[in-house]
């Protein structure tokens, strides 16, 4: 007789991607749901696309290349994606333009202040305030 867990005649079951998960932290009752759900359907290994693999293998890792080497880009401005200077602006180089709404600005000060309160951002604050005015 074969102890629980060996799977001589079933490669599908041997695969250790194949086996229940355990999942803790959980309220209770949900680990036991969660394994009967996991007889019917067992969990596998998540799928990972040609085209992820491949640029993953692509992409140098940091520290990979050596910074003061030649420029990849010799014939392209060092001011490209940049609203001035030669070369294209944002909108031609594909970067979205990012808006930080005024409100937004304001309560980041806040909460700054609020978690590190300095007189220096007490006085811009301040300054903000009264060109609200």
């Amino acid at each position: 007789m074969s102890m629980t867990g060996d799977y001589s005649n079933r490669s599908d079951l041997r695969n250790p991607a194949t086996s229940t998960a355990r999942f803790t932290g959980q309220t209770y009752g949900q680990a036991t749901q969660q394994a009967q759900s996991q007889q019917a359907v067992r969990p596998g290994v998540p799928p990972v696309t040609q085209q992820a693999q491949q640029m993953a293998a692509q992409r140098p890792r940091p520290g990979a290349k050596p910074f003061l080497r030649p420029s990849e880009r010799p014939n392209e401005p060092i001011t490209a994606g940049a609203p001035f200077g030669p070369g294209p602006n944002q909108r031609q180089a594909g970067i979205r333009p990012r808006f930080i709404n005024e409100d937004d600005v304001e309560q980041r000060l806040i909460q700054l202040y609020m978690k590190y309160p300095n007189e220096g951002l007490r006085r811009l604050l301040q300054r903000y305030a009264d060109m609200q005015v």
